[in-house]
């Protein structure tokens, strides 16, 4: 029996999978946001950019991707260390696109130090905005999507969501409170059509990454690729760097219909780090 009448399937129609859709991406400015920005407006999705960065160069990248994808693409920059911020941008996206159905919560900072040397001052600064802002940003749009019984909230946490390494105290923990966010937020939607789910990647390419490669080579005095093979990507069993791309694509996945029943997951793409 067939599951899907292939006279009214999205590729017979022309209809992408995200058509009619909206979504707030934070910190998608770059790397993996705009990666999983991009593939949501590719398959049909309206977007709000959020992040920082040169106001020419950001201006530049939502009207190319508005205009390549053919969907509203808009901006807005709010401090994601702020709640007021972030409500405003919920209202901002409801008010530009009607609805906001997709909340994709990526914006996150770093900083590597031992505890007992950790500032105070930059662990408040990493929970602020790679924790607290995501509960903020769902609680901004958790009614709205309840009401119309669809929504969409994918977390960007990381594969120390679901394991520790040294002298990421801030990191770890705020990582590890995003995957138990998402549990919680899962189970409340569940019955409202509403999923929640963390992708937990590994080292993925991006400008940020392939800066910090340039950094510890020369530091270290040794060549790219022993910071890459011993550093890097020494537990990524794969040997190879996941891609923005494949962010994307995932999330894309998670946001369609077809994910209805994955609610609740913390999904490495980490090249097997975690199955050691």
């Amino acid at each position: 029996m067939l599951l899907v009448d292939p006279t009214t399937s999205d590729m017979e129609t022309g209809r992408r999978a995200l058509e009619g859709r909206s979504a707030i991406v934070t910190g998608s400015t770059s790397g993996i946001g705009l990666g999983i920005a991009e593939a949501l407006a590719r398959a049909g999705a309206a977007v709000m950019l959020n992040g920082f960065g040169d106001p020419e160069e950001i201006e530049t990248q939502r009207a190319s991707l508005s205009e390549c994808c053919d969907v509203d693409v808009a901006y807005d920059a709010a401090n994601m260390t702020d709640p007021k911020a972030i409500r405003m941008m919920a209202e901002h996206a409801a008010m530009r696109f009607g609805q906001v159905d997709i909340i994709v919560n990526n914006a996150g900072i770093q900083h590597v130090a031992p505890v007992e040397d950790f500032p105070a001052e930059k662990w408040d600064a990493i929970l602020a905005i790679n924790l607290s802002a995501a509960f903020h940003l769902v609680q901004a749009t958790f009614q709205g999507m309840r009401r119309r019984g669809f929504g969409r909230v994918i977390n960007v946490a990381s594969a120390h969501g679901l394991i520790a390494s040294p002298f990421k105290s801030a990191y770890v923990a705020a990582k590890h409170g995003m995957v138990g966010l998402t549990k919680v937020v899962a189970l409340e939607g569940a019955e409202d059509g509403i999923t929640c789910n963390a992708i937990c990647p590994g080292y993925v390419w991006t400008p940020l990454v392939e800066k910090q490669i340039d950094g510890q080579a020369a530091s270290h005095g040794i060549g790219r690729d022993a910071v890459i093979r011993d550093v890097f990507l020494k537990e990524q069993p794969t040997k190879r760097f996941a891609t923005v791309e494949e962010m994307g694509a995932l999330a894309v996945f998670l946001c369609s219909d077809g994910a209805a029943s994955i609610t609740g997951t913390a999904l490495p793409v980490d090249g097997g780090w975690t199955a050691h």
